[in-house]
């Protein structure tokens, strides 16, 4: 896989309080400049130095000559009739990303990505077309937040109710864990973006030994599971990842989890007509669920013409639910949003039309 580009001249987001005052420091300035630089970067979001008004006119130049906030930048943005968001940005080599903003009363989500591509190969998915190109870095993966923020309530502007941070976008975290892991714990910093670590869920196709490293985080968000499948034979069709690490792998890992007072696993169940929708298929989930403190999100499938797959009935749908309900199995069904700008789950390709 090609290597992420040079980060000599990492940009500011990415970069910790400690490390902007120790640049600070470098550029001659005190420490609580580098304070400051930092408050501004992730407090106020202010993405240009030249905006930094209550920094010295002489280090906001140097860091407009040197040290860029973030290279992230929006190339469109494409709004569907639900409010949905899909951002398509470029990064600092040129490689396009997608980003997604989902408003909803009491909060927004910002469904971000991980990698430029996706290697995991899930035969349902868009963003799989794409296969891998690279990983992203931490700032790459953070600024997203920022750039999204700005976007919807200008430079700074006030968010008028709480922000939750979805690792769901291109790409597989578990298979870029170092770099994931660092753009949490730079969201999720008091001093900075101060997002809860419950208001962040990160989604993976089953790498079994990341989960067992991400449960010993001490600062970690939710953890959610592509499902999509009860036996391994449909699993290892729909997502490749199986061969490596087969459902009893995956289900020891996620027993062993260690959750929270309040906390349960997700599992994502994309609902495929007349391939893993049945009702029998349900109680094969069931079964693997018992005893487990989880519930299952039933997503429609989202098709595309490179797709073989198409959505389960609603009808169907519901009967999967009741059926795992029935059987003690807290079973939700995830409205599409953005569908129509091709921002829905499993549409995420960087593509640069609305629609596919």
């Amino acid at each position: 896989m090609p290597a992420s580009p040079d980060t000599d001249r990492t940009p500011l987001v990415g970069r910790t309080r400690d490390e902007i005052v120790a640049l600070a420091v470098e550029l001659g300035e005190p420490p609580f400049r580098g304070r400051q630089l930092h408050d501004a970067v992730y407090r106020r979001r202010v993405l240009d130095p030249a905006a930094m008004t209550d920094l010295p006119k002489a280090l906001r130049e140097k860091l407009a000559a040197d040290f860029p906030v973030t290279e992230t930048a929006i190339r469109t943005v494409f709004r569907s009739q639900d409010g949905t968001r899909r951002y398509l940005l470029t990064l600092a080599d040129g490689e396009t990303i997608e980003s997604v903003f989902i408003p909803v009363a009491s909060r927004d989500t910002i469904c971000i990505s991980s990698q430029v591509g996706c290697a995991v190969g899930c035969t349902f998915c868009m963003t799989a077309k794409v296969t891998v190109r690279r990983q992203m870095t931490a700032s790459e993966i953070a600024s997203q937040v920022l750039v999204v923020l700005n976007d919807v309530y200008g430079p700074g502007g006030e968010i008028p109710h709480g922000t939750n941070v979805v690792y769901m976008g291109m790409g597989e975290p578990f298979l870029n864990y170092d770099e994931v892991m660092k753009s949490v714990r730079l969201l999720a910093s008091p001093e900075g973006m101060n997002v809860s670590h419950r208001r962040m869920t990160v989604s993976t196709s089953g790498i079994v030994p990341r989960i067992m490293d991400f449960g010993l985080e001490s600062v970690r968000p939710e953890l959610a599971v592509s499902l999509t499948a009860p036996v391994d034979s449909l699993r290892d069709e729909l997502i490749p990842i199986n061969r490596k690490y087969p459902i009893a792998d995956l289900m020891e890992a996620c027993r062993s989890f260690p959750l929270g007072p309040r906390e349960r696993l997700t599992f994502e169940y994309v609902m495929l007509d007349g391939v893993n929708d049945s009702d029998a298929m349900a109680r094969l989930v069931a079964g693997l669920l018992g005893g487990m403190r989880a519930k299952v999100n039933l997503i429609p499938h989202n098709p595309a013409p490179e797709l073989p797959y198409a959505a389960s009935p609603m009808d169907r749908i519901e009967s999967f639910q009741r059926a795992l309900v029935g059987r003690g199995v807290d079973a939700y069904i995830r409205r599409p949003r953005g569908r129509d700008i091709s921002a829905a789950c499993g549409q995420l390709a960087a593509r640069p039309n609305a629609q596919a």
